[in-house]
């Protein structure tokens, strides 16, 4: 039985209610470091509905509807965890973001790409808490189960002063950030749907492993080291939001449930939005050698990018190839494709050393959910 048919007929999920998972907390999930009031287990036992058909929004979910949104909801939380991290020393923390006290020499480095970075960190970071917050809270209003990571909250938080000391999802200490979203969305012949590679904006930060944080107030000086710190934040920021971006309409091509392909469609956008926003201040990264690790960062005007098309003021997408080289150019969200596109995304994350420190089992259940999102199908197809 092919995959369409396999899934056309499914029933809806339904998962065990647990009062636990009533409230989730934005808020006391900043102030923690843990999802307040999400209890369930991850990938639990599932239950079955009566009904098979039923309104949008009323009705259990299909299982595949179901583990689409799963798998959103993990993204979420990751990215959550790591936006916290930068907020807690680079941004503002206040009632909406509150956790750490900043980093005063981290913030002058970060305000070198923008004077607003604070604020702007401060926003991303409020966005993705919501987004998780809310796709957990519509799962379990539709009977299916919400995320939980917190098990997995065992990576260290950096010592500078500023960082709260709880466990953490993500490491933003020794990343391997691929920089080739800077030249991928500035192609007007190449699409990665068609299998086209891509070059790297800053070849030594996908070479090695460097810090987008500092790791204790050791890093703060001398100058050129921790403006490379921040210049590695700016170019990691703009590579998370371009994966999200890109993540959620490839994703919208398999759910079945209009009001879930509502809620894919709402929040998409916002993360195209925050990737416009950072490839916007990673073009500021002022050329420069750390002279700690020796990372080298490009004048990004200057071959062997440079030219019309390398333009450092240029962030909208170039119009490329689309579906089909015969159709003429467009100027689109790239990748969009749906096949495979939840492990890809998690396996691009992966690389980046975002997960360093974390044990099989964490890649083992982000791996699971992955392809149960990847193995969803609209019904009918």
């Amino acid at each position: 039985m092919d995959q369409a048919a396999q899934t056309s007929t499914e029933e809806p999920v339904v998962a065990q209610e647990d009062e636990s998972t009533a409230g989730v907390s934005r808020l006391s999930f900043l102030a923690t470091g843990v999802a307040a009031g999400v209890g369930a287990t991850l990938l639990g036992p599932l239950g079955r509905s009566a009904t098979a058909l039923a309104d949008p929004g009323k009705a259990g979910l299909s299982k595949g509807d179901a583990a689409i949104l799963r798998f959103l909801a993990a993204a979420e939380l990751l990215e959550a965890d790591l936006w916290q991290q930068y907020n807690e020393l680079g941004g503002i923390q206040d009632a909406q973001v509150p956790g750490g006290s900043g980093s005063p020499r981290y913030v002058s480095a970060l305000e070198v790409l923008d004077e607003d970075m604070s604020q702007y960190i401060h926003d991303n970071t409020h966005d993705e808490v919501s987004h998780f917050t809310f796709i957990n809270a519509y799962l379990k209003s539709r009977g299916a189960d919400p995320v939980d990571l917190d098990r997995f909250r065992n990576l260290p938080s950096s010592k500078a002063t500023g960082a709260q000391q709880i466990g953490r999802l993500t490491n933003l200490t020794e990343l391997t950030v691929d920089t080739s979203w800077w030249t991928k969305y500035r192609s007007s012949t190449k699409n990665p749907d068609f299998g086209d590679k891509f070059p790297q904006a800053v070849p030594g930060m996908a070479a090695g492993r460097f810090p987008a944080i500092p790791r204790s107030d050791s890093d703060l000086e001398p100058a050129n080291h921790i403006q490379a710190i921040a210049n590695t934040a700016g170019f990691h920021f703009g590579a998370v939001e371009q994966t999200g971006a890109s993540l959620y309409p490839s994703l919208a091509q398999r759910v079945s449930d209009p009001e879930v392909l509502r809620v894919l469609l709402s929040i998409g956008p916002t993360e195209a939005m925050h990737f416009q926003t950072w490839h916007d201040k990673a073009g500021n990264a002022p050329p420069l050698t750390d002279p700690t690790s020796g990372l080298v960062f490009p004048n990004l005007n200057a071959p062997p990018l440079g030219g019309e098309e390398f333009k450092t003021n240029l962030i909208m997408p170039k119009p490329t190839i689309f579906l089909r080289r015969s159709l003429p150019v467009a100027s689109i969200v790239r990748p969009t494709n749906t096949q495979g596109a939840a492990l890809a995304t998690f396996n691009a994350v992966a690389a980046e050393e975002l997960f360093r420190g974390q044990p099989k089992e964490f890649f083992a259940t982000l791996t699971g959910l992955a392809n149960a999102a990847d193995a969803a199908a609209r019904h009918g197809r």
